[in-house]
C-alpha cells in the first residue's frame, strides 16, 4: 500500500510540476475513489480546489457531503437530465452500448448500420470496434430513444467549460480496474496525459477497488453515508448503466434500492420520467 501512495504522489507532483499549483484542480464526485484521489491531493497541496459537477441527479447524502469540504467549487451543466433524454436518449447497459445504438438508429447509410450489427472483414481480419454485442441489438428496435450523450452534457461539458475560464487541468479518481474500457486507455496513454486535446492525470490508475477501502480504514478517510445505505457506487441516480453488474455484486440494483432510501426520486424517476417503461423493456426488474 505504501509503495501504491508513493507512486500515487509522484504522479500528482508531476503533474502539478508541469502546470503549477493554480494551474491544476481535482474531478470530485463525492464517491470513494475521488474521496482518495482528493485526501491524497491535500496531503501534499491543501489548496488545490475540487471541483464538482452537481448534475442534479446527485444522492442528496453526496451534496450534502461534498459541501463538508473547504474550498469545493460547484459547477452545473446547461441542459439538464430530463431535456438530456428528450433530445438524445436514456443511458443504458453501457456507455458503448448505448453509442452503438445510437449511431445504429441514426446513421443513413446501410453499410454503417451493417457494421454496427455484424463489424466487417478487411484483409482477412475482422473489426467489431463500436458494434453492437449481440445480446443488445434488441435495443435497436426500442421505443425509446438511447445514447451515450448523458455522461457528456451533465459531466464533461461542465468541466471543459470550467477548465476553459480557469486555465486549470484535471486530476481524475478513475481506475484500470473500472473497466475494460478504462483499462485500454490507460493502458495506452499512461496517468499523466499530457498530449491529448483535453490534458488530464489519472492518478489512481492502478489502484483497485480493495486498495481504495484499504486506504479509508488506514486513514480514518471520511466517506459519504450513502454506503451505509446499501450502496457500493455512487454516480448519478438515474443513470443505467451497469445495471446487471450490480445485482451481480450485491444482490439488487440501484432503482431497487431507491424505491426502499429514497421514495420520492424513485417516483418521480420512474413514473414522471418514464423509466418504467426503459426498464420494462429491457426486462429489468425494479422493485
Amino acid at each position: 500500500m505504501q509503495e501504491l501512495i508513493d507512486k500515487t504522489k509522484a504522479t500528482i507532483s508531476c503533474w502539478v510540476d508541469s502546470w503549477g499549483v493554480d494551474g491544476v484542480y481535482v474531478a470530485y464526485s463525492g464517491g470513494k475513489d475521488s474521496e482518495v484521489l482528493a485526501h491524497i491531493v491535500r496531503s501534499i497541496y491543501p489548496e488545490i480546489p475540487l471541483v464538482f459537477s452537481n448534475t442534479g441527479l446527485e444522492y442528496p447524502e453526496i451534496v450534502k457531503h461534498v459541501r463538508y469540504h473547504e474550498n469545493v467549487t460547484e459547477i452545473r451543466p446547461e441542459l439538464p437530465f430530463h431535456k438530456v433524454v428528450e433530445k438524445y436518449g436514456w443511458p443504458v447497459v453501457s456507455k458503448t452500448a448505448s453509442m452503438a445504438v445510437s449511431r445504429y438508429r441514426n446513421t443513413k447509410r446501410e453499410d454503417q448500420r451493417q457494421y454496427r450489427l455484424h463489424g466487417k472483414v478487411i484483409d482477412n481480419k475482422k473489426y467489431t470496434s463500436g458494434t453492437i454485442p449481440k445480446k443488445w441489438q434488441f435495443l435497436c428496435d426500442a421505443p425509446f430513444k438511447i445514447s451515450e450523450q448523458c455522461c457528456n452534457h451533465l459531466k464533461k461539458k461542465p468541466f471543459l467549460k470550467y477548465e476553459k475560464e480557469t486555465g486549470r487541468k484535471p486530476m481524475i479518481g478513475i481506475m484500470k480496474s473500472d473497466s475494460e474500457l478504462r483499462r485500454r486507455d490507460i493502458s495506452r496513454r499512461g496517468c499523466n496525459v499530457y498530449d491529448a486535446k483535453h490534458p488530464q492525470s489519472r492518478p489512481l490508475a492502478q489502484w483497485t477497488e480493495e486498495d481504495v477501502y484499504i486506504y479509508i480504514k488506514k486513514n480514518d478517510v471520511k466517506i459519504c453515508d450513502i454506503y451505509r445505505k446499501g450502496y457500493d457506487r455512487t454516480g448519478c441516480m438515474f443513470c443505467m448503466f451497469g445495471l446487471n453488474q450490480e445485482v451481480k455484486h450485491t444482490g439488487s440494483n440501484r432503482f431497487q434500492k431507491m424505491q426502499k432510501t429514497h421514495p420520492k426520486h424513485y417516483y418521480y424517476c420512474i413514473n414522471k420520467l418514464g423509466a418504467g417503461e426503459v426498464l420494462d423493456f429491457l426486462e429489468v426488474d425494479y422493485k
